[in-house]
């Protein structure tokens, strides 16, 4: 099976002499990363099974959040988590995308205008929740910052999951209507307008296209859910994954990689073919900058209310709760990848570390790590 390090192996060299100059560290590190994740430069650790003594040695991964390989355990952990933060109400799916004519300015200056991005969502939001008119009350808002289609391309949007409801300033909880959260003409306008406003702060030298205040952003909120879960696996697929999956990538020939895809306008399965440099454009221009928080929450899941959040579950007389039987008397089932693989009884037990091995490394690496 081709994977993506393999792409990189091939073809990094070409693409970092073409626009090395101009790729953000980020994009540099991602690509040493993934090329170096689960081989012998990153080390490793060598278990043995308690049982029939098969011995095991196991590559350590990059833990590149743009690696496909990494993060799988992290997801799960992340989505326990926020499942523990849910409401028992209803939930709605608010994404919030910025129109096409702003694409090429925020792929230039990503730090600034991801951040923007989702500090004008959550805030005209925030906003019209507050008024009486509406919900009258603080939101809780989860919202996950989402920047490709299917067929890799640049397309940033932020998704929310907010609960059907708020925290009025008497402490009460306030419920929306049956389907209807807030009025979504009007928050797309506050929504243009707060973006524009702190863009064309935070770059007074760039030229803003006049054409994206005559044009109605999109804005689109699905009617609420009962099964909030559901929505909140389907964001914690975009918490610690990349723009594609090995799994996706078809082959590697003659300088071009072909991948399939789903179409969204159909749900039929479509292949695409691209010259492995504009793959690899397609890719890294996904990958954040360095730092960057791509999940954020607002309101009542703000870490300043927390606690708020919390009795706010009491209030509303549903949350959770673990029986003893459940948490204390059941064993905890060992993880399918700790058995061992020969005998499938015995536990796989760590014996040694072995450390990271020096080897010449490719220009790819090189350039990124600046050797």
């Amino acid at each position: 099976m081709i994977e993506l390090a393999d792409i990189v192996a091939k073809h990094g060299d070409e693409y970092l002499q073409a626009f090395g100059d101009r790729m953000l560290p980020s994009h540099k590190r991602a690509l040493a990363d993934i090329l170096a994740c689960r081989t012998e430069s990153m080390g490793g650790h060598l278990a043995e099974c308690e049982v029939c003594g098969h011995q095991q040695y196991s590559y350590h991964s990059c833990k590149n959040r743009s690696c496909p390989k990494c993060h799988t355990s992290d997801t799960k952990r992340w989505l326990e988590k926020r499942e523990a933060e849910l409401l028992p109400v209803r939930y709605f799916h608010v994404v919030f995308t910025l129109p096409q004519e702003l694409r090429d300015i925020v792929r230039s200056n990503q730090g600034k205008l991801y951040a923007i991005l989702m500090q004008s969502a959550s805030d005209m939001l925030m906003k019209l929740g507050m008024d009486p008119k509406y919900v009258g009350g603080k939101l809780s808002i989860l919202a996950v910052l989402h920047t490709w289609t299917r067929a890799m391309e640049f397309h940033p949007h932020v998704h929310m999951l907010v609960p059907a409801g708020g925290l009025d300033k008497e402490g009460n909880w306030r419920t929306t209507r049956k389907k209807w959260l807030v009025p979504v003409k009007a928050l797309s306008r506050m929504f243009r307008a707060r973006f524009m406003k702190l863009a064309q702060k935070a770059l007074p030298n760039v030229s803003f296209p006049q054409e994206v205040w005559k044009k109605d952003w999109v804005v689109y909120c699905k009617p609420p859910l009962t099964n909030s879960k559901k929505v909140l696996r389907y964001l914690g697929r975009y918490v610690h994954r990349i723009a594609i999956a090995n799994s996706r990538i078809e082959s590697m020939d003659n300088g071009n990689v072909t991948f399939r895809y789903q179409e969204s306008a159909t749900g039929s399965l479509k292949r695409m073919t691209l010259a492995a440099k504009e793959f690899l454009r397609r890719y890294l221009q996904h990958v954040l900058p360095q730092g960057f928080h791509k999940v954020r929450y607002y309101g009542l899941l703000s870490p300043a209310h927390r606690s708020t959040l919390k009795r706010v579950q009491l209030l509303l007389a549903q949350r959770r709760k673990i029986t003893s039987d459940d948490s204390e008397d059941k064993p905890a089932k060992p993880l399918a990848q700790h058995i061992c693989p020969c005998c499938s009884e015995g536990l796989m037990v760590v014996i040694s570390w072995l450390p990271r091995r020096s080897r010449s490394p490719p220009q790819a690496i090189e350039v990124a790590q600046g050797i």
